[in-house]
């Protein structure tokens, strides 16, 4: 069974910092991409970041691109989002998925048959 479990949302100030991770288990296919997304009520999922398991490539949305990086460790079967200079506007539930089709990342919802439950992220003014 595919499980995906995020970890490390909260409450952080604005221009602060926090980490998320996705531990993830289950995964049967050789080549897959990890994503990020993220939702507030009312408006749809967003994609922020993913990378490809494989070639370690990554993508990211304009409005979080020089702020969040994304990372894995194959080892401990983790991603980890490192999200900088936090803003208000990056207040949402945050989403980790998983595309067992692999190849290019990319950031829209379609590709992804696995989601975790979600971590709240809330940036404080």
């Amino acid at each position: 069974e595919v499980q995906l479990v995020e970890s490390g949302g909260g409450l952080v100030q604005a221009g602060g910092s926090l980490r998320l991770s996705c531990a993830f288990s289950g995964f049967t296919f050789d080549d897959y991409v990890i994503g990020w997304f993220r939702q507030v009520p009312g408006k749809e999922r967003e994609g922020v970041s993913c990378i490809s398991i494989i070639d370690g490539s990554t993508n990211y949305a304009d409005s979080v691109k020089g702020r969040f990086a994304i990372s894995g460790d194959a080892a401990k079967n983790t991603v980890y989002l490192e999200m900088n200079s936090l803003k208000p506007e990056d207040t949402a539930v945050y989403y980790c998925a998983a595309d067992p089709n692999g190849g290019v990342g990319v950031l829209d919802l379609g590709p992804y048959r696995y989601f975790g439950q979600g971590a709240q992220v809330t940036v404080s003014s």
